[in-house]
């Protein structure tokens, strides 16, 4: 399906603030950067995970490992695709013990971030596991909350949010619009 484009709620500075807003409350909330882990859902968690972590990198003049972590075999969706298309997951190393946060484009049903959790803990049993998100759109099906988003954008079930990122699609912005035929 396609989609067709309503409005643009967020550009490319919009973006910009909301991961540096993100990468603070994280500083905050874990005392620092030495025990983070920043893993990213394909396919946009990943550069916005990388941005995150640059961004802690830069307040606590340290670098943050980061990992990319395909959740395609941990849906619960998986029955209705034909040929699923597994990509590689990696980790930074031993991930037992850390502060890991999860970093996702957009949080609506809660679903894919379950799947996350189930993926994550296939490789260990981390201290914790944080949320963080650019857009959270709501109508959660399961009881999962961000702990960090960038910008609420309440929707009706039938809108569409697309998040557009310069290292996957070329152009910046997030947009709410429908699918188009």
């Amino acid at each position: 399906m396609a989609f067709r484009e309503r409005v643009r709620v967020m550009d490319a500075d919009d973006i910009r603030r909301a991961v540096q807003r993100i990468a603070h409350e994280i500083v905050e909330r874990n005392k620092g950067a030495a025990n983070l882990v920043v893993v990213g859902i394909r396919t946009r968690g990943v550069p916005l995970s990388l941005r995150v972590a640059r961004a802690i990198g830069a307040i606590e003049e340290t670098e943050v490992p980061v990992g990319r972590l395909d959740i395609t075999l941990y849906r619960d969706d998986l029955h209705t695709v034909s040929t699923p298309v597994v990509r590689e997951t990696h980790l930074p190393g031993d991930i037992e013990g850390k502060n890991l946060v999860i970093v996702d484009d957009v949080l609506y049903t809660g679903r894919s971030v379950r799947a996350a959790m189930d993926a994550i803990m296939d490789f260990g049993r981390p201290a914790s596991i944080q949320l963080a998100v650019l857009v959270d759109r709501g109508h959660r099906e399961l009881p999962i909350r961000a702990d960090y988003v960038g910008k609420n954008i309440p929707t009706s079930r039938e809108e569409r949010v697309r998040v557009a990122l310069e290292e996957v699609d070329g152009e910046e912005g997030v947009f709410i619009g429908e699918e188009a035929d």
